[in-house]
């Protein structure tokens, strides 16, 4: 359960429409307002009717290298996606100078062939921006984005410092898994942050500037010896640090609100500080060092009735006799033990 799985899924499978350009043609009355060619395998929009009236335009999955001139008179555009299509730096440029379009919530440019973050200062009322899965090393630029934004994609590139985000502080997700990253920093002013994805980056220390109001973080795939950090994260529901190396679970008895842990793929040899979390639902401790169920009852008092999913497979603990009858006896409400489902 890594950042990029958590995250917006990926990219989607192209499907053959069987169309060829020429074929593309797509016929839409007076009062639409979304367009959607998904799929299309376009190279060019030359044959696509572009209605002013257009709120939507999702042009995921085709080949275009470009920007349609066009584009820039849809002057109603709420929404564009340019998701998984070969648009680099040069291709997207002119989106900066399309003032027609500052009206602008939602920009996907997740899945190109960017290398910088695109200007997007004439966007004063964006709400989303995606710029996932590209080969952009550094997030300077974002300066120049709207205050207004709330939602920042930016996972699967080869960023390594948290830089320009400070002015962002109305952003309720950020998502800056699979980079280069070794330091939490610059987040002190995202106060209405909801959401932090940094799974699969070089991060040691976690260092959550304050942030209170934060429900979900994944720091899964990093290099993490201590789960120090989270105390005062009191509104935090999923939590995910799979895949590091912490031998101790710490700093956990505040989070009374946490619905998911993850601390799988670590080097825990028992279950700790986890007695208050009266709301925890899903517990996942598989691939540790845990040698022993006695004391799990207790450790984990104050969820046994609400927790329905349990992972303990490989453990030293899983190998002990009558193992899976064991755990439902602590677990009267549990519907899964590992690949054990129940009714």
């Amino acid at each position: 359960m890594d950042s990029s799985c958590n995250a917006p899924p990926s990219t989607s499978p192209a499907v053959d429409h069987g169309d060829t350009e020429e074929q593309a043609v797509v016929e839409i009355d007076d009062s639409a307002y979304v367009l959607d060619l998904t799929s299309f395998q376009l190279h060019s929009l030359e044959a696509v009717d572009l209605r002013a009236t257009l709120t939507e335009l999702d042009l995921t999955a085709n080949r275009l290298s470009t920007l349609d001139p066009r584009v820039e008179k849809l002057s109603n555009l709420k929404k564009l996606s340019l998701r998984q299509n070969l648009v680099d730096d040069a291709g997207v440029e002119p989106l900066s100078r399309w003032a027609t379009l500052s009206g602008l919530e939602e920009l996907i440019l997740r899945d190109n062939k960017l290398t910088k973050v695109p200007d997007i200062s004439i966007f004063t009322k964006l709400l989303v921006f995606d710029i996932s899965f590209n080969e952009i090393p550094s997030l300077e630029g974002l300066a120049k984005a709207s205050s207004m934004l709330k939602e920042l994609y930016v996972s699967k590139n080869e960023v390594s410092k948290m830089v320009e985000i400070e002015h962002l502080h109305n952003l309720q997700i950020l998502e800056l898994g699979s980079n280069r990253l070794r330091v939490m920093e610059n987040l002190e002013n995202l106060t209405k942050l909801e959401e932090l994805w940094l799974g699969r980056n070089r991060i040691k220390v976690v260092n959550l500037c304050g942030l209170k109001c934060i429900k979900k973080i994944s720091l899964q795939s990093n290099r993490l010896t201590s789960m120090k950090g989270f105390e005062d994260c009191v509104a935090l529901e999923e939590l995910y640090l799979s895949h590091n190396g912490i031998s101790k679970m710490e700093g956990l008895n505040r989070l009374v609100n946490l619905r998911v842990l993850d601390v799988s793929n670590n080097k825990l040899t028992s279950v700790d500080d986890i007695q208050n979390l009266t709301q925890l639902e899903d517990l996942w401790l598989n691939d540790n060092q845990i040698e022993s169920l006695e004391g799990l009852a207790e450790a984990v008092a104050g969820s046994k009735e609400k927790l329905t999913t349990i992972y303990l497979e490989n453990n030293p603990c899983a190998k002990s006799p009558n193992y899976v009858a064991t755990v439902r006896e602590i677990f009267p409400n549990a519907q899964q033990i590992d690949s054990n489902i129940f009714g």
